[in-house]
């Protein structure tokens, strides 16, 4: 939370693309997932099931420890749950327990441990998605672009590297490319402007612009159809949202349908480069994070406006609208509308909806009958927050 207030955790991007679909390219199946019922309707399940973390991004190795899984048999890694094979009713008891938003551990499975010692990509935390993008870009490059020859790009682009992947469509006009640090990966019908400095790792997602003069920095990964302008470092960006002017984004993750106003920016480093500290909401506090760079985390459907200054280790939650002069507090609660300065009061239902619809349906996406369920569910779980 707050990212997976509005989705699982394996549709979270990171790297080129989400969990959900590195699954499903390298199983060749169609998977599905387990959220509380707010989230999404359940269709049930099968006689014979295989549930997997939603957070372990896949690898090969992972793969062949899942496949060789008995039936009465669960993965973990290092005390934590990563797959097990289940019959319908086994995965029935195990659904009540995400139902109730209870953390799901190997001990609810009744079955034998086997430990997965490989290494494992794991999110865990908003921050992990940052810390593993650059290492996890790398690794979808490499499935994504494997025996595909890229489209030319103009003789105007200045690119050193050889690991830059053009999907088609995708329009480039006097922009800098070093992939010497990491692979470039621009998607289908995206465009970047003149001026821009891209480096990798990165990735561009389809119908996604990089506005003119642009400065970006490894392990970054934007969404589709996103805008984005002014300087970037080690930051994910989901569909739909916007950061299309100057200001600093570092070490951040931003949902889907915000906008950054001109000239945000974020602090991801203490003056007294310690470790910072971030809202945590499976402990309710201000907790420790272990990271020395740690920006914004921004959950879906928020806004800011011009100038606005984020604390080291900010976070903000679902459908908020921050505006004024001033640095807001670390923590700002889903539904919150407001100022640093004059405070903040509950964002109304009715005007966050219809600050949603607008946004939507510019792109031709209307707002249904889920998005209202999700709506509903943060604005309740969040409202204990507001002040």
């Amino acid at each position: 939370m707050p990212l997976t207030f509005s989705r699982p955790t394996c549709d979270l991007l990171i790297g080129i693309d989400t969990i959900r679909e590195k699954w499903q390219s390298l199983l060749g199946i169609q998977c599905f997932h387990l959220s509380a019922s707010y989230m999404v309707e359940f269709s049930g399940f099968d006689e014979q099931n295989l549930l997997i973390s939603g957070g372990c991004i896949p690898s090969i190795e992972l793969i062949g420890a899942i496949n060789a899984l008995g039936g009465n048999e669960v993965l973990t890694y290092r005390g934590k749950f990563v797959a097990a094979k289940t019959d319908k009713e086994e995965a029935i008891s195990i659904r009540s327990k995400i139902e109730n938003l209870e953390h799901l551990s190997f001990t609810d499975f009744d079955k034998s441990e086997v430990n997965f010692n490989e290494e494992l990509m794991l999110i865990e935390t908003p921050s992990d998605i940052f810390a593993l993008n650059g290492d996890t870009i790398k690794s979808d490059f490499s499935r994504i672009t494997k025996n595909i020859v890229t489209t030319a790009f103009a003789d105007d682009v200045s690119a050193k590297g050889d690991q830059i992947f053009i999907e088609e469509g995708a329009q480039l006009s006097n922009c800098v490319l070093n992939a010497s640090g990491g692979p470039i990966y621009i998607g289908k019908n995206a465009e970047v402007m003149e001026g821009a400095l891209i480096r990798g790792p990165f990735s561009l997602g389809e119908h996604s612009t990089v506005k003119m003069g642009a400065k970006i920095y490894g392990d970054t990964s934007i969404g589709k159809h996103c805008k984005v302008g002014g300087e970037i470092g080690n930051s994910i960006i989901h569909d739909y949202s916007n950061k299309g002017h100057d200001g600093y984004l570092g070490n951040s993750v931003i949902g889907s349908w915000c906008n950054l106003g001109a000239d945000t920016n974020t602090s991801n480093l203490m003056n007294t480069y310690g470790e910072v500290k971030v809202w945590d909401y499976s402990k309710e506090a201000i907790s420790p994070t272990g990271r020395q760079f740690y920006g914004l985390v921004m959950g879906d459907h928020s806004k800011c406006s011009i100038n606005t200054m984020f604390n080291t280790g900010a976070v903000v939650g679902m459908c908020a609208n921050i505006f004024g002069g001033g640095f807001p507090a670390k923590f700002v609660p889903s539904f919150s509308w407001g100022t640093p300065d004059s405070g903040f009061s509950e964002f109304r239902m009715d005007k966050a909806i219809e600050t949603a619809k607008a946004m939507m349906n510019r792109r031709g996406i209307e707002f249904g009958q889920a998005d209202k369920n999700i709506f509903d569910f943060v604005q309740e779980y969040d409202r204990k927050y507001r002040k």
